[in-house]
């Protein structure tokens, strides 16, 4: 069975980030709460925090070299 993928518009995405940012909630509680996945709501908050210079994009090292 192939997979649906819903899209979310702009100001949908907004809101769901504002909430996390401005509540403080857990993003698995808010996500649970609009009905999408955590993951989903976790990269628009990353996202969002990259934007606006609060997190640094970090690169994933491996070990083994």
């Amino acid at each position: 069975m192939p997979e649906i993928r819903r899209k979310y518009d702009a100001e949908f995405r907004s809101g769901a980030v504002t909430i996390v940012r401005e509540t403080g909630r857990p993003i698995v509680e808010v996500a649970r709460d609009l009905g999408i996945g955590a993951g989903t709501l976790g990269n628009w908050v990353k996202k969002d925090r990259l934007a606006r210079g609060e997190e640094s994009e970090r690169t994933r090292v491996d070990p083994a070299y």
